[in-house]
This record gives C-alpha cells, sequence and structure tokens, in this order.
C-alpha cells in the first residue's frame, strides 16, 4: 500500500468549508430556558420533552424567559437565531419579542403555527454576538390573558447556527434507531474533498486470530484502512485470564503456531488494502517489566517487532497506558526511539504510534505536564502518540486535542474508548456521538475500540465510527446507525430485530458520565422495579427482553452467540430479582 506522507496531508485531511457546516454554534433546549411556565405545568408537548412557554404580559414573570448561549470566541461567519416553536390553539396568534443582548431580532404576531413545531430564523446582526455569555430573551407582549389560559407561546429548542441549521433530536434523551432507505455507505466525500482521517480503523480487544480475520472485509464495508491487534492478543490469553501476571511474557518467543495465525491476518490485510499495524506493551500485568536501560531487555522486545517487519508490517505501537511500574517518560522515549531507528533502518516508510502512560486529558495538570513535557523533549518527532480524549471514555473535541498535542509536541491518533466494554457483561451498540466535525484538524488518525466477545455485534457501532472517520463533517448519529443495521443484517424485515437490539443497549448515549461497563437493560430494570407499583413494569420489560432473546436466535440462527449469551444473562437476572421481590 502507497501511503501519502502524513505531514504533508494534514492541510488537505478536513476542508475548511465543511467542518461544522451543520453545526450550531451553541443550542439549548427550551427547558433550559429560566422564567416562563414550564414549572407549573410541565414542559412536554407531543416529541418535544424539554419544552417552556409565556403567557400574556399581565401574568408578570410567567411573560418572561431568558437563556444563555456562551462561547468564548464565535464563528466569523454569517450566523442566524433559530426557534423551534409552536404558538396557542385560540384565535389569533400571540404577539411576542425576540431579543438577543438586548437587541429585538423580531417583534409582532408570532407567525408559528398551532398544530405543530415550526422553525423560523432571524439573521444576527455583525458584533451583537460577545465572547461568553449572550442573553437570549423571549416575551409574550399580549396586553390580556391569565396564567393557565391562552395565549401563550411555547419554545422547545433555540440555537445559534449558520444558514441551513436544522435542528436534531436529542439523542441522549429520546434515542430511537429507524430503518432508512438504503444509501452509499460510507457517506459519500464532495467532488475533490479528502476523507476527514487520512488513516480510519480499529484495534481488537484480546481478540484471538480468527476474530481480527472475520473483521477485516467489514473493514473494506467501511472503507477504513488500519487494524491493530490488541497487545493482549499478544499475551498467552490462550492459558491465562488477561491481569494474570504469567500471561504477558514478552521477552519470549510467540509460539510457533500463534505467529503462522497472525501471519495470516497480516496477509489478509494486505490483500484488502488495510495496514496491519503490530502492537505490544511489555509492563502490563507483567512479571518482569521491560527495564529500559537494559540492553537484553531491548534485544528481546526488538525480535518482536524485527518479525512483525519481516512479514510486511509498515505500522507499529508500543503501549505503555494503565502500567504500575516503569513510569518513567526518559526511559520510555528511549526504547521507542532505539526500535523505531531500528524499523527505520529496515525500511524508511516504518510509523511507530506510542502510548504513553498519559494518554488523556488536555495537559493541563502539572504532573502529567510534567510527563508530557519529558515527551515532547526527548520523544522522537515522527512518533505519533494516541490519545483518547480530556477523558478514558467519553466526548472528544478539537480544543483538548489541540491543548494535549501542544503540551506533548507531538502528532496525535486517536484512540476512541467506543464501543469497548473491557469484557464486561454489557453491550454498547447505538452510534458514535460527541465527536467534534473538525477534530480531524487536530488529529491524524482515528482508531475505535471493539468490544471483547461480541465482535458481530460491534460491527454496528464501528460502522458508526467509520462513517464518521470518513466524513466528519457530514456525520448523522441517528441516520448512520440506521445504514449500520441495514448492512448488518442484510434486509429491512431482518434489521428491525437489530433495531431493538441496539436500542436495548444504546451505549454511551444516556450515561452520564460514561462508564465501559453499563449495561442499560439492567440499569432500566433496576429503576423500573424501584418505583412505586413498579413490579408490572419491570415484569414487562422482562417479557419484552425475553422476547427479543427468542427473536434474536430465531431471526439470525447460529449468529449473534455471544450476543445472545449477555442478553440471556440480563433476563436472568431480572428474573431472579423478580423472584427475590416479595
Amino acid at each position: 500500500m502507497r501511503w501519502k506522507p502524513l505531514a504533508a496531508a494534514l492541510a488537505a485531511l478536513c476542508p475548511a468549508t465543511a467542518a461544522g457546516a451543520q453545526s450550531p454554534a451553541s443550542e439549548l433546549a427550551g427547558g433550559d430556558l429560566i422564567g416562563g411556565a414550564a414549572d407549573l405545568f410541565g414542559g412536554i408537548r407531543g416529541s418535544e420533552l424539554r419544552c417552556n412557554f409565556v403567557y400574556a404580559a399581565p401574568t408578570g414573570g410567567r411573560s418572561v424567559m431568558e437563556g444563555r448561549f456562551r462561547r468564548d470566541v464565535w464563528p466569523a461567519d454569517p450566523l442566524r437565531l433559530y426557534l423551534k416553536a409552536v404558538d396557542d390553539d385560540f384565535q389569533g396568534q400571540c404577539a411576542i419579542a425576540v431579543m438577543l443582548n438586548g437587541r429585538e431580532l423580531f417583534a409582532g404576531k408570532s407567525g408559528f403555527p398551532d398544530k405543530g413545531w415550526q422553525v423560523r430564523s432571524w439573521p444576527i446582526p455583525d458584533g451583537l454576538l460577545k465572547p461568553g455569555d449572550n442573553t437570549l430573551r423571549i416575551e409574550n407582549r399580549e396586553q390580556e390573558g391569565r396564567v393557565g389560559m391562552p395565549p401563550w407561546f411555547m419554545v422547545a429548542r433555540c440555537a445559534v447556527a449558520p444558514p441551513g441549521f436544522v435542528f436534531r433530536r436529542d439523542l441522549a434523551r429520546d434515542f430511537r434507531a429507524t430503518i432508512p432507505v438504503a444509501r452509499p455507505f460510507p457517506r459519500l466525500l464532495p467532488a475533490g474533498a479528502e476523507p476527514g482521517f487520512a488513516v480510519r480503523g480499529i484495534k481488537g480487544w484480546m481478540w484471538r486470530p480468527e476474530q481480527y480475520l472475520a473483521e477485516i472485509p467489514w473493514l473494506v464495508k467501511g472503507r477504513m484502512n488500519f487494524l491493530m491487534n490488541c497487545y493482549a492478543s499478544m499475551f498467552d490469553v490462550e492459558h491465562f485470564p488477561f491481569g494474570d501476571a504469567r500471561s504477558n511474557r514478552w521477552w519470549e518467543p510467540l509460539p510457533s503456531a500463534k505467529r503462522r495465525a497472525y501471519e495470516q491476518v497480516m496477509r489478509r490485510c494486505a490483500a484488502a488494502g488495510i495496514a496491519f499495524c503490530f502492537s505490544m506493551n511489555p509492563n502490563l500485568s507483567s512479571a518482569r517489566p521491560l527495564d529500559y536501560s537494559s540492553a537484553a531487555d531491548l534485544e528481546a522486545l526488538w525480535r518482536h517487532y524485527a518479525w512483525a517487519q519481516s512479514r510486511g508490517v509498515r505500522w507499529f505501537n508500543v503501549s505503555l497506558d494503565d502500567i504500575s511500574q516503569g513510569i518513567d517518560p526518559s526511559g520510555q522515549a528511549r526504547v521507542v526511539n532505539e526500535l523505531t531507528r531500528r524499523l527505520k533502518r529496515k525500511d524508511p516508510g516504518a510509523r511507530m504510534i506510542f502510548t504513553p502512560t498519559i494518554y488523556w486529558g488536555d495537559g493541563g495538570d502539572p504532573a502529567e505536564r510534567t510527563y508530557l513535557r519529558t515527551l515532547a523533549r526527548e520523544l522522537d518527532p515522527d512518533v505519533r502518540l494516541f490519545w483518547t480524549g480530556a477523558g478514558v471514555v467519553g466526548g472528544i473535541t478539537r480544543k483538548a486535542a489541540e491543548a494535549y498535542g501542544a503540551t506533548a509536541g507531538h502528532k496525535l491518533f486517536i484512540w476512541d474508548n467506543y464501543p469497548v466494554n473491557d469484557n464486561t457483561p454489557t453491550m454498547h451498540l447505538g452510534p458514535l456521538v460527541n465527536r467534534d466535525p473538525d477534530l480531524c484538524r487536530a488529529a491524524e488518525g482515528y482508531m475505535s475500540n471493539s468490544m471483547c466477545t461480541q465482535d458481530e455485534a460491534n460491527r454496528l457501532p464501528m460502522l458508526t465510527c467509520a462513517e464518521y472517520a470518513y466524513n466528519p463533517a457530514a456525520y448523522d448519529p441517528e441516520e448512520s446507525i440506521g445504514q449500520a443495521l441495514l448492512l448488518c443484517a442484510g434486509s429491512r424485515a431482518r434489521a428491525d430485530c437489530l433495531r431493538r437490539l441496539v436500542e436495548a443497549y444504546p451505549g454511551f448515549l444516556l450515561y452520564a458520565p460514561p462508564s465501559t461497563s453499563t449495561n442499560p437493560v439492567r440499569d432500566r430494570f433496576v429503576k423500573l422495579i424501584a418505583l412505586p407499583q413498579g413490579r408490572s413494569a419491570a415484569e414487562a420489560y422482562t417479557d419484552a427482553m425475553e422476547k427479543l432473546l427468542r427473536d434474536l436466535r430465531r431471526t439470525f440462527p447460529g449468529r449473534y452467540r455471544a450476543e445472545g449469551r449477555t442478553l440471556a444473562a440480563d433476563v436472568a437476572f431480572m428474573r431472579g430479582a423478580l423472584a427475590a421481590e416479595p
């Protein structure tokens, strides 16, 4: 495979005209507005769950609601104020005023319908927005009326955004998967545009060789071009559980059968146009952690990388994350530099990505900053760094990436800890969310971390990661998971069964802070049964999950076995809890 030099390609990774084109500069729900009357009568109307509304002027504080748009730097391009709203259903429309920072953008009869939500927008004059807080004020200026009666005016959502902005449903509060009409996948790029991230791929999570082989065709479907073995796959996982110090015997050659199996993975990747990245972590759960000053230890570690390079591998990773011994940035840099030097001596096109011990954050913590600044000074400048975001899991922003990269002094690859479950008894199947559309301006590559045993269902969120990485500016999580359902199911009829599975295990969408071990099925059950007279609801939910298990096995005979075991264990947990209830 021929690779464009990454440094020269960086400017082309994310077209400036595309980044954020459909994203709001700032957005509020109606329920974020202070004042109004939602606290009296509730803020739900139809599909909108967080609304607020104002009554006529004589009602005083109930006639006014205010919210604040906050942003340190506003885009230089023209912006508009958007409202999604509805008028009352009585006679004429309300007289309202919409003001931003004290300036009227609109005053008069609202113009909104009374039988369904409508979106209207007004241009924001140059210079009106300021860094920090900006106040939106909505008034009902009708001179007659009382609380609880028309005339009223209700707002569901408001945003400061570029022309052409469209409100999207808040998936974190109301996630539903739908089956769309099939289209090219991933979404096509504009003519002449490059993919968002030049390098796009996944890693396994303690996968066996057959799991890597099974995913290569799916990487091709998602236009991914990178596959990294989990460093734990190089442990003796065939005989010891993860975490057992006897499993990580990095100083020993790999067994010949294991070598042959991974050589097949390397060959399949090469044939499919996918770069295989060889990875090891000599210090995690190891009875003999790597001594950075030992020539013998370096030679033992080098033999693994030399073997992979002799089989045509050009991408390499040394991981020293999650370790409790050997947290020495100078020693780490010496080892990574020497491995990189040897690899490049044999192949000038060899690439190294290092996973540092401090692989998250923005570089602001003093102790973390000392570690990262040492790497900035001493690590080979051509070495890239894996980084997971401001946290180990959760949203990933361009701002945090730029801050971390500036402190660490090296170019970044995103190690996205989604949909990984760390081999806990749960699944994360919803679409990738909360990644900045212009993150690719601060990182050269993107890699999704996978679930452990449920690798077949892993393809659903993985494909949304692939679409995001390929065309982040146009990425739509809800639409993307629908396309993934079609691709994985093979037909609309069978896709509906997978749709229900995704909705049962929606990933990090509904949980803050997110956790790789959260089990949404059990979480929902526990909340239901804790409600006053909640047993009947908990029983109905358990019945629904048991029916989903039957349908999964009937619709996909012989497939999704690991996923079925997870769901079956959750059903057994719920049945046991119900039986234990007095």
